[in-house]
């Protein structure tokens, strides 16, 4: 009997314990609760602490109320130009209406579900009236600003507030870029044969005036070279003429000397002279 009565409690108190358990529950500060009531919404707890709930009848869901982010899946838009471009991006927002959110959207997985069915044509929108060099340039920053305007005034029905949109990267599918690339390489190569052809024509240029230039020196010093050495002869030929003219004896035994220093000076040179001839007469006696 006694056996039986404390079995009686203990399962008593189990059964309470579960039926307390299943009558609370607890609201962090970055979440908020849905009630829901055999399926259908009760009410929205947004205050955190320890709450209140009817047990095996009611039952909790919790959203987070921090700002999130969703990476958009890559996607393929035409730009302005009519290029093809590559964009990829991310968005964060905020779940504002809890009970809009479950309503039409119900999970994380089924807004990124929606959103992904929104944003390309949005993108598609915002970005096929600009240029890829527009995208690539500081108007960046008012393209990805529209695009967050148009994407906010849709989420409004999914219960969110999308806070930020931000292209990571916007770029040409790779069969384009490729051919853009080797477009790009030959209008190089153009470029640079072009530059080589100017290069040459101002080089053979150059050389040619540094050609005149060299002639035209080296015929004026030449010029100068004659007019100096036609300056420097004359002077001397005054010299000579004036100690000629001051000593004759002297200058005719200079003159003399200078002509044995010329002829005697090799050693491998032979003279046959008369004795008498007046090439030696300053070699006799007393000059005689």
């Amino acid at each position: 009997m006694k056996q039986t009565t404390l079995t009686g409690i203990v399962a008593f108190g189990v059964a309470l314990l579960i039926l307390v358990s299943s009558s609370f529950f607890i609201v962090n500060q970055t979440e908020n609760a849905l009630v829901l009531q055999f399926g259908k919404m009760v009410h929205v707890v947004e205050t955190p602490g320890l709450k209140l709930k009817v047990p095996f009848i009611q039952d909790v869901k919790f959203f987070d109320r921090q700002l999130l982010t969703y990476n958009l899946p890559v996607i393929e838009v035409n730009a302005g130009d009519q290029k093809r471009m590559v964009v990829d991006m991310y968005l964060r927002y905020r779940i504002t209406d809890v009970l809009t959110f479950f309503k039409n959207v119900g999970t994380k997985e089924g807004l990124q579900n929606r959103l992904g069915k929104i944003m390309p044509d949005i993108m598609q929108e915002v970005i096929g009236r600009v240029t890829l060099s527009e995208m690539l340039s500081q108007n960046r920053a008012n393209i990805m600003s529209e695009i967050q305007k148009k994407a906010q005034a849709s989420a409004k029905a999914f219960g969110i507030d999308i806070s930020d949109v931000r292209i990571i990267r916007a770029d040409l599918p790779s069969e384009n870029s490729e051919a853009i690339f080797n477009r790009m390489e030959s209008e190089r190569r153009q470029e640079a044969k072009q530059f080589r052809a100017e290069g040459n024509e101002q080089a053979q240029g150059i050389r040619a005036k540094a050609e005149r230039e060299r002639t035209v020196l080296i015929a004026e010093a030449r010029k100068k070279s004659e007019i100096l050495r036609g300056e420097g002869d004359s002077e001397a030929t005054r010299i000579y003429a004036e100690a000629f003219g001051k000593d004759k004896e002297f200058f005719e035994f200079y003159r003399s000397m200078m002509a044995y220093k010329e002829a005697l000076g090799d050693q491998t040179t032979t003279l046959v002279l008369s004795p008498n001839s007046s090439f030696f007469r300053f070699m006799g006696q007393n000059g005689k």
